[in-house]
């Protein structure tokens, strides 16, 4: 049964969409960040300008430095969207010589230094940097820190950050435009494939003729294997069928010719022949049926439910039905066990039977009466091997793999059969991953040799 799930043009798509997207995304976080590091480096350089600018505005006033604040300093630091701003110059023990806020702010023994602090609920971007300065009769290191808050770094990183959004979304839009041209047309072929497919009409199994990428070229070959396969089976149905009904209308004609001579006579004796008639015809026809339907179980491997039977103990049982066979007692019918044990086969017991008693019902219908036939089962390392020997006359100058192909009787057409018998059993041995083979014996007669893998127990 078919089930339909999310197609490939879907599938494609949502792949091409993930992949976009978590490439955009990595994009965005490095664009993200590049703005947040220009807009940190930007206003950085306003304090370090403004702590310079401080720094040129201290003076001495006898031996103590004045700091005044220039307007330059708080212009830099408030800058275009009017930030709240800090200064503060403090000597070398710490002591404030002026400072707008009472940030908490500590000489560092390291300087230049940035720090960021939070107070009263904001957020501070400081800096600090050292100056030696010398009088006319004194020297004194003094510590300027200048700050501002952080409103302005992150608008303007989001002003640099909203160009890269804009070019997300694009790249998004323009990969999912890509990715529908690219992926009707990458899908084209399979359209085309499938629109071929659809034309066909029922019998027609010949080769495809179209051009294909290469990646679908395997289903294809795929395809082409199978409209050969059901070619062959069509083929082989259709003899199949014909060799049937020639088969069946021969006892048909039969039972009508009889049945007519005896309508056409008044006498019983007439009656009563063309009535043995009558009955051999349709034990024949019955024969016949059932063999036509075992036929077409094989081939379709109706029944072949695997079990593990011990083939010796089958074999032993089918020789002795036939040996009590009203129709096999003009002929010495034996069994021999030429194995100690068991000898394992996997397969479908009817089915492994009825090779075994087509085997003895050909060798007693194509030997005359009185030919003794013998049945030997021997199992070796990997195989059961089933022997059907006779000695009658043998093989004539046919092929023997003709003797195994349906409806095929060769110089025995004057013998009663259909035969389908060994290619019944040629289908079992097949079925099995057997083999069959008929052949001569060497001291006259005829051996049919059926051979199965063997298994590992019996069940």
């Amino acid at each position: 049964m078919i089930q339909v799930t999310l197609s490939l043009r879907a599938r494609l798509m949502l792949w091409l969409l993930a992949g976009s997207t978590a490439l955009a995304a990595i994009l965005l976080i490095d664009a993200y960040l590049s703005a947040r590091g220009d807009a940190e480096r930007a206003y950085d350089a306003q304090l370090v300008a403004a702590a310079a600018t401080l720094s040129d505005a201290i003076r001495w006033t006898g031996d103590r430095p004045v700091v005044t604040v220039p307007a330059a300093t708080l212009r830099i630091l408030s800058g275009a969207t009017d930030e709240r701003v800090y200064y503060g110059v403090f000597d070398a023990s710490g002591r404030a010589l002026t400072a707008n806020l009472d940030l908490p702010v500590k000489p560092a023994t390291r300087l230049p230094a940035r720090r960021d602090i939070t107070y009263n609920g904001m957020r501070w971007r400081l800096y600090g940097q050292r100056v030696d300065l010398a009088g006319w009769s004194a020297h004194t290191t003094l510590s300027i820190w200048v700050g501002q808050t952080t409103t302005g770094r992150r608008a303007l990183a989001a002003t640099l950050f909203e160009p890269a959004v804009v070019r997300f979304v694009i790249l998004i839009l323009a990969a999912g435009g890509l990715g529908l041209v690219a992926i009707a047309s990458a899908l084209a072929p399979v359209r085309r494939l499938r629109e071929r497919l659809a034309q066909r009409a029922a019998d027609d199994f010949a080769p495809l003729d179209a051009r294909v990428p290469g990646e679908i070229a395997p289903l294809a070959s795929t395809l082409d294997g199978l409209f050969a396969r059901q070619r062959a089976a069509r083929e082989t149905l259709l003899r199949f069928t014909a060799d049937a009904s020639h088969q069946l209308k021969t006892p048909l004609a039969g039972l009508a010719n009889a049945s007519e001579a005896a309508l056409e006579s008044d006498d019983p004796a007439a009656w009563r022949a063309a009535l043995v008639r009558i009955h051999a015809t349709a034990q024949h026809s019955g024969r016949l049926a059932g063999q036509l339907l075992q036929m077409a179980r094989l081939g379709q491997n109706e029944g072949l439910i695997e079990t593990t039977v011990d083939m010796a103990a089958l074999a032993a049982d089918v020789t002795r039905e036939c040996v009590n066979s009203q129709d096999t007692e003009t002929h010495d019918i034996g069994f021999v066990r030429a194995t100690s044990g068991v000898a394992p086969v996997a397969g479908a017991r009817w089915a492994l039977a009825e090779a075994l008693t087509n085997l003895i019902d050909n060798a007693r219908v194509h030997t005359p009466p009185g030919t003794a036939i013998t049945v030997t089962v021997t199992a070796r390392d990997d195989r059961i091997v089933v022997d059907v020997d006779d000695d009658g006359p043998g093989l004539d100058a046919q092929t023997p793999d003709d003797l195994k192909a349906a409806f095929h009787r060769g110089a025995s057409a004057n013998v009663p059969g259909s035969g389908l018998g060994l290619a019944i059993v040629d289908s079992i041995a097949i079925a099995h991953a057997g083999t069959l083979s008929i052949q001569n014996r060497p001291g006259g007669g005829c051996q049919a040799r059926l051979v199965l893998p063997r298994a590992a127990a019996v069940s």
